[in-house]
Parts: C-alpha cells; sequence; structure tokens
C-alpha cells in the first residue's frame, strides 16, 4: 500500500457500530489507546472489516481514514 498521508498507525479492529449510513470503526492502537473513525456503512463492507481483525488508521489533518492490506 502507499499513500501520501504520513500518519499510518497499525491497530486492531475492536468495534464497528453502524447506523443508517454511517460506522464508527474504532481501531485499538496499542493498548487502552483507541482511533474512532467515521466511514460508510458501505466502506465498512468493501474493506471487509471485522471486529478483532487488523486495520490502519490512516491520519491526515483533522480527518481518520481507515485502510487494510
Amino acid at each position: 500500500m502507499k499513500i501520501s498521508a504520513r500518519n499510518i498507525i497499525k491497530g486492531t479492529v475492536t468495534a464497528i457500530e453502524k447506523g443508517a449510513t454511517t460506522a464508527h470503526v474504532k481501531i485499538e492502537i496499542m493498548p487502552g489507546q483507541v482511533v474512532t473513525a467515521a466511514v460508510t456503512n458501505e466502506a465498512v463492507d468493501s474493506l471487509k472489516l471485522v471486529v478483532g481483525g487488523p486495520a490502519y488508521a490512516v491520519i491526515k489533518a483533522s480527518d481518520v481514514m481507515v485502510a487494510v492490506d
């Protein structure tokens, strides 16, 4: 994966809370440290995110995106 963002932090998905169109994905990046990203439900499905699975918190400016290998 190549990406222009400089802050890429690997972690584990600890929760996925789906709403009508948007999901909150919680990624534990170290014990007790959780980053939460708001992404579309479609992105959760497309990335095949599951609780307990690996994911990256990709941070650029004030936005947090989620990436997987």
